[in-house]
This record gives C-alpha cells, structure tokens and sequence, in this order.
C-alpha cells in the first residue's frame, strides 16, 4: 500500500470516529486495532500494541501528571483557591472593571497551582461570573477574561499537559514546564491591560464598583498575606527546584503535593472527605491522559511502519522551506486542527510529523514546545468546539447565549495571536529561563 493510501486510511477513520461522538481515547484504540491489523501483520501487530501499551504507561517521566493534578484538586476541594481569589477581591478597591481584573488576577494565581484549564475556567466562572453579571458587567467583558486565563494553566506550571507533550515529543520535560512561565505572565498582562483599556474607553461594559474601601492598608493586605503569598510558596518550590537543578520535574511535583497538604492542614481546610473527592478526581483525570498515551504510541509507530510518516515528511523535505517558515506551518496547522479537535488529539496526530522535521531543521525544541502549547492554548477559545466555550456556557446563567460566548472569546484569541507571534519574533521569551538550568 502507498504511503498517502495508508496516512488516508488512518486518519480518515480517525475522523470517521471522532465525528461519531466516540471519545478520544476509544477513537484511537480503534484506529490503532485496524492499523496493527493491516500493517504490523494481524496477530502479530495486535501482540505488539499491547506491549506498546505496557511500555508507555511506566515510563517514569510520567509521573508528574498525577502529582501535578492532585496538587490542584486539593487545593480546589478544600476552598484555599477560593480563600486566594476573596483576598485578592479585597485588595483591589473602588477600580473601573474591577470583577474583571480580578478575575485576571486569580485566575493567573489558580493557574500557577492547579494546572487544569477546565477547573480555573469552572472554578471562577461560577464564583465570579454571576456576580459580575449582577453589578451590570457587559457579558463579554465578564466572561472573556475568565475564559482567557483558564487557557493559562496551559502554559505555567503544574501543567500536566505541558508533561504530556514533554514526554511524547522528546522535549525536556523540566525545560518545557520553565520555558512557560515568561509568555504565560506575558499573556496575563495583555489581558489585563485590555481590561483596564478597554474599561476607561468604555465605563458603561463596567461600572466602577461600589464596594467600600478598607479603613486602612493593613485591612486590605491582611487577607492577602494570609490566603494568598503561602500559596505563591507551593509554587515557588515546584519552580525553583526544578530551575535551581536540585529535583527534577518528577520531584518538584512530589514537593508540590507535600506542600499542598501541608498547607491545608496548615489552614485547618483538610479534611478526610475532600481528600477523597481529590484522589477520586486525581485517579479519573490521570487514567484519561494514560489511556490516550498508550494509544498515541502505537499510532504514531503505526504511521512510522506504513510509511505514512516517512512519505509525508520526504514530501515536506521536498519544499525545501526555510526553519521559520516550517515552524509557522505548524503553527498554523494546529490553529486549524484546535477549531475542531481537542489538545491531546492533536498533539497525537501532529508530533510524529512535527518533531523529525523540527530535529532536521535544527529547530530548538523548548521554543518550538512552548509555540505548540500556546497555539494548542489558542484552540480552547476558538469555534465552534473550544473546549474552555463550552465550560463556560455550562456555567453560564440561561439567558447567556453561545454567539455571546464566543463575542466574548473573540478580544482574547487576537492578544494570545499576538502573543504567539511575539514569542515566534523573540524566542528569548520562551528559552531564556530554561537556559539558566543548563
């Protein structure tokens, strides 16, 4: 069989599947079936991906997934993320859009402990969103900041996304979680300098809010010094340790979760009921992403054995396009792939094509991960399927509807295009900190 007749099949029943409504793990499996059938010799190739299947899920370099999404689920189950947010609230006073900068703001501070786009984005759009609707906040100006830094756990650790792609695309998984850190924060200041900006030109999308001020500093700090700067604690170890050499990622998430424990026992939060809703979620989200990495290794060695990669990628070679010019192509296939698939697919269908070509072109690794995960950031808000509209319409309050949604979404995709060309302009951005560890 030619290799396009091969990339054809595979990826046609890939689609076929998804376009079913079969989720993506199954979607996969199945793909994987037929291909080991066809093209590594029937019951032969079936023996090999199962043992693909065990090789996959204990490699060691996996474990942060785990330990990363336990140390977000505890501290959203024993309410320190919302003691965090109210803090934060309380020391912002009588400012244009203030709702909106604060949901800028705590949800950049969640991010930076959880990891999880979908519980930063449900977390405060059924904590903030309601309200800000109340006080007369114009629902685009409510929900777009919730949703823009929801996609933000994308980008700073813990992101248990950022090891997956680590791991599958061979990048330094340590280099990858650090090198996120600079356009994540770039990003949180564009958001809300187009908050603030967009609030002075117009003050009817939201009013100046009429909470009163604290009677003195002390006041207003107190909350944040209590609630706020020992959770900045939690992230400064996972972060430091890893940028100082002293543990590696799979250590720093270790840390990480002691610290988080600790802390809720600190605070008296921890109690033996959300420490079981927090394992019983660890387990479900983490047997998800392992499910779907022992799928992506056999399809992507299936793609290799058909010849589908190794045409496709001679194909491309033929082009003779420059480094940049390959890496905008990806680039803009992912923007194309995030309007209608979700992040771990294409992550699976892109990386065995994707990484040849970058380690031929003699394109940096780290830079091009870090370009990935913002372009992948990017498809959660864009139509019609972004993961992060959906969240929010489930959050939403019923006379929201979807065409507000994604009004609301629209300011936010154009500053994180803007951001991602930036950081294609000035990759420093993305390799300057990960280099302080070599």
């Amino acid at each position: 069989m030619e290799w396009y007749w091969a990339l054809a099949l595979m990826l046609g029943l890939m689609f076929g599947l998804m376009g079913i409504g079969l989720p993506v793990a199954f979607t996969f499996l199945g793909v994987n079936l037929v291909g080991a059938w066809v093209f590594l010799g029937g019951e032969a190739g079936l023996a090999q991906l199962v043992r693909n299947s065990v090789g996959s899920v204990t490699s060691f370099s996996l474990t942060p997934i785990p330990l990363f999404v336990l140390m977000g689920e505890v501290l959203f189950h024993t309410g320190l993320a919302f003691r965090a947010i109210e803090a934060i609230e309380r020391l912002i006073a009588r400012l244009p859009g203030r709702l909106s900068v604060v949901s800028v703001l705590g949800g950049t501070t969640f991010a930076a402990l959880s990891g999880s786009t979908i519980a930063n984005t449900a977390m405060m759009g059924g904590v903030m969103l309601p309200e800000m609707l109340k006080r007369g906040y114009h629902p685009t100006l409510a929900m777009g900041p919730i949703m823009a830094v929801g996609g933000i756990a994308m980008l700073i650790p813990p992101s248990a996304l950022a090891v997956m792609l680590g791991s599958l695309a061979g990048i330094s998984i340590a280099q990858l979680l650090i090198g996120g850190i600079v356009p994540g924060l770039v990003m949180a200041a564009c958001f809300l300098a187009y908050v603030m900006i967009r609030c002075r030109i117009d003050p009817q999308s939201a009013p100046i809010d009429d909470a009163p001020r604290e009677p003195d500093a002390w006041t207003r700090w107190k909350p944040f010094m209590r609630d706020v700067l020992p959770l900045f604690s939690i992230f400064a170890a996972v972060v430091g340790s890893m940028l100082a050499g002293w543990a590696s990622p799979t250590e720093s998430a270790a840390i990480g979760v002691v610290a988080s424990v600790a802390a809720t026992a600190c605070y008296r939060a921890l109690t033996l009921r959300a420490l079981q809703k927090s394992l019983v979620e660890t387990a479900r989200v983490s047997v998800v992403i392992l499910f779907v990495l022992v799928a992506s290794t056999t399809f992507a060695q299936i793609l290799s054995f058909s010849g589908a990669t190794s045409g496709a990628l001679s194909l491309i070679r033929g082009l003779e396009l420059s480094p940049l010019m390959l890496v905008l192509g990806m680039l803009a296939i992912l923007l194309v792939l995030g309007c209608v698939i979700d992040q771990i697919s294409m992550m699976m269908i892109t990386l065995p094509f994707f990484m040849p070509l970058a380690n031929a072109a003699g394109i940096d690794p780290v830079w091009l991960g870090v370009l990935m995960l913002v372009a992948m950031e990017l498809g959660l808000l864009t139509p019609p399927f972004g993961l992060l509209l959906m969240v929010m319409q489930s959050v939403a309050p019923p006379p929201i509807q979807l065409r507000q949604i994604y009004a609301a979404a629209t300011p936010f995709v154009l500053i994180e295009l803007a951001v991602l060309g930036l950081i294609v302009a000035l990759p420093w951005l993305a390799v300057g900190l990960p280099r302080l560890m070599q």
